[in-house]
């Protein structure tokens, strides 16, 4: 297994769903950054399972330990270890999966692949992995933030409810206030009626996440295979349920003309600026010092709460109907990730494009 990503900046992970616990070892982050435990304990908040109704009822603390690279508060610029444990695996749940394939989820690829797979809640495949991502994406953000970088991720789609106005038309100081982590009050209120009627009808949804990047320089990114937003697109499809990435107009450009669509160049007071930010803050694969917007797309959760179809690992057709304690939609606890790959990302050529220039 592929279980790092990075390059200067590089996060490699631990653990299983219903393992002792989840973990990693993140290196590459520079010395002397405060490191604020009361923060990258609020971002595992933010990804914890069981925090409203609209998310799974497992209940976990999810308290990290750093054991490595923390030295009176501050990073020494050695490799940062870090664990979270398990402590509320119900993996009964799970026996009526050890001889079936669930639809849509990786217990055909794995046990094709490995010839063995952990059954219970999906093992490394699971999405509690993304714990690991959390804790290196808080660091990365307390390094970001030194630089004056601020990322803030939203739900802009749920479903066919969908917000229609450009990031900027919103206030996104208020996403925390709603428990889809929707900014305009409105849609949020329609988003989780949304997933709780299908909740109650053992049902998912899907739905996008938008993400914004603010204060990040010009020059970040390395051409011509590692461009920036070929590593955000990376970072995003490597999360559980991602199917699709788009920056800046993405698909929604293609009904634009060019003329329509450069960004032009314009002296502002002695800077260069643009008129606008049809690219999403990166031309060329380097950042051109706009705010870098993307979104990421989720599927609805594979595991429903109601009868389907499937096969044994004999081949024989059966019928499953999960049990235990699943998310109906992903969004509001992907956030937090989305925001974490991007700092990491971002980090990492930060200090990438430092090796560049004398």
């Amino acid at each position: 297994m592929f279980n790092s990503i990075g390059n200067i900046v590089r996060l490699t992970t631990f653990g299983e769903s219903h393992g002792k616990g989840i973990g990693g070892v993140i290196d590459g982050i520079p010395a002397g950054i405060e490191v604020d435990m009361d923060f990258i304990q609020q971002e595992l908040d933010r990804r914890k399972p069981g925090q409203s109704v609209l998310t799974t009822a497992r209940k976990e603390g999810d308290k990290v330990e750093l054991l490595s690279g923390i030295f009176e508060g501050r990073t020494t610029g050695c490799s940062i270890g870090f664990v979270v444990w398990n402590e509320n695996q119900h993996s009964d749940d799970y026996n009526n999966l050890r001889e079936v394939f669930r639809p849509s989820h990786a217990d055909y690829t794995y046990t094709t692949k490995y010839g063995i797979r952990d059954h219970r809640g999906g093992g490394r495949s699971s999405a509690r992995e993304t714990i690991s991502r959390v804790v290196g994406g808080a660091l990365a953000k307390l390094a970001l933030r030194q630089m004056g970088i601020s990322i803030t991720a939203y739900t802009s789609q749920v479903g066919p409810i969908t917000l229609d106005k450009p990031y900027s038309a919103y206030d996104l100081t208020q996403t925390e206030k709603s428990l889809v982590r929707c900014p305009d009050a409105e849609k949020a209120a329609e988003m989780e009626a949304l997933i709780k009627e299908v909740k109650a009808e053992g049902d998912t949804i899907g739905g996008v996440i938008t993400c914004v990047v603010q204060g990040c320089p010009v020059g970040w990114g390395e051409p011509v295979y590692h461009k920036l937003h070929a590593a955000l697109g990376y970072a995003m499809l490597s999360i559980n349920a991602a199917k699709g990435f788009e920056y800046g107009e993405g698909f929604s450009g293609m009904e634009m003309r060019g003329s329509q669509q450069n960004d032009l160049f314009f002296n502002d007071e002695g800077r260069i600026n643009t008129r606008t930010n049809h690219s999403g803050g990166i031309q060329g694969g380097i950042s051109n010092g706009q705010d870098i917007y993307f979104r990421v797309a989720f599927k609805p959760v594979a595991t429903l709460l109601r009868e389907q179809p499937t096969v044994d690992i004999h081949g024989e057709d059966t019928l499953l109907k999960a049990r235990g304690r699943h998310d109906p939609c992903v969004l509001p606890r992907a956030v937090p990730i989305v925001e974490a790959m991007a700092a990491l990302t971002l980090l990492d050529f930060c200090l990438l494009n430092r090796t560049r220039r004398l």
